[in-house]
């Protein structure tokens, strides 16, 4: 039973995906090929956004949104204590500041009421990160921002398709997605975007992604080789118009787990806040005993995952912020206790039941 499968997404584009790559390689349009421009279009309308920026990967995204949404050296820059590394990365690559904030109990993203606390004079950007596919809570974070004029860039990495509250992804300044294989909307290699209704960030990232060029050889920034890859974009195309079904058979697995999973031994589930439509990028139990469960359903044949096992505060490239362990309760026990259940497209009932099955025999034999 593996974590994650990608060969049912596949099936039924191999061959079609593989001759648009023919074609591809008849006109030679290797780099920035008609197709990125039409994946833009495509994402930037589902996003119900104006703009979209192909890049390279969702750090790419990240880093180029924040710069081209002004961010500058020394910014403070509010971010999550649980997350992928990549979201500190993205600040301290452009200049910034991370000043992590604990997490909420009811949705592991960033807690507004500790927002509100760790904002001061200094505080210029904010990162929200819509982790596991559940968008944070946009309304309260969005009024602290106004409130404090504050920026509003999200890592929606994990959230292709999620809502919350009547936002959809990308409300804020702008937002970051990464294409990785193995997320919602997922490229056959490293690839990124970012969408966002202003046009002059667009612009300034549109020129960052290739050596700060606003034409052939006028390069009015320090860029980078941050291109969206034209076989990714054409990959991206034949799988876009398939992502809400793809996230509804999410949903379905994720409704699933929750019953079968209900009340089974110390197991906390979980739960998705009032009005959000979560994209289950990744299902995250808790147990005071996740080793243990990991390796009693690794000799049984299921995978799993742990995301993310040391909290980025507390990682060496960060050591230098200073907080010790202890300052981020709700982050360093989710980082202790969580563990991820295979979810993907394509997971028949069969495998849910044999991995619910196995884990309240676990229980059972504990």
């Amino acid at each position: 039973m593996p974590f994650l499968s990608l060969r049912p997404v596949h099936e039924g584009l191999t061959e079609p995906i593989l001759r648009s790559i023919k074609d591809l390689m008849e006109t030679g349009a290797f780099t920035n090929g008609p197709a990125v421009a039409e994946f833009e279009q495509a994402f930037a309308r589902y996003c119900g956004r104006t703009h979209c920026v192909g890049v390279s990967s969702g750090l790419d995204a990240l880093r180029l949104a924040l710069i081209a949404s002004g961010l500058e050296r020394g910014d403070r820059v509010l971010v999550p204590a649980q997350t992928f590394v990549a979201t500190f990365e993205a600040v301290t690559q452009s200049g910034g500041i991370p000043v992590p904030v604990d997490v909420s109990e009811e949705d592991y993203n960033l807690d507004p009421a500790a927002v509100a606390v760790a904002v001061d004079e200094r505080t210029r950007f904010m990162v929200p990160v819509h982790l596991y596919g559940q968008l944070a809570d946009m309304n309260a974070l969005d009024g602290i921002a106004r409130r404090n004029e504050i920026v509003i860039v999200e890592d929606a990495a994990q959230a292709h398709g999620a809502r919350r509250d009547g936002w959809g992804v990308g409300g804020g300044k702008a937002a970051a997605f990464s294409f990785y294989p193995g997320k919602n909307l997922g490229a056959i290699g490293d690839a990124g975007a970012l969408v966002t209704d202003d046009a002059r960030l667009a612009d300034t990232a549109t020129a960052l992604r290739e050596h700060g060029q606003i034409a052939k050889y006028c390069h009015a920034y320090e860029g980078w080789t941050a291109r969206l890859d034209t076989i990714q974009a054409i990959v991206l195309l034949h799988k876009l118009p398939l992502l809400d079904a793809w996230n509804d058979e999410r949903r379905s697995i994720a409704a699933a787990y929750s019953d079968l999973l209900r009340g089974v031994g110390d197991l906390r589930l979980p739960s998705v806040a009032p009005r959000s439509e979560p994209v289950w990028h990744l299902y995250v139990v808790r147990t005071g005993r996740r080793d243990d469960l990991a390796a009693f359903l690794r000799d049984r044949g299921i995978q799993t995952g742990v995301h993310y096992p040391d909290p980025p505060p507390f990682v060496p490239p960060y050591a230098h912020l200073g907080y010790p362990r202890g300052s981020f309760p709700v982050a360093e026990a989710l980082a202790a206790e969580a563990l991820s259940l295979p979810i993907f497209p394509g997971m028949t009932e069969a495998q849910i039941v044999s991995v619910t099955s196995a884990i309240a025999a676990f229980y059972s034999r504990a």
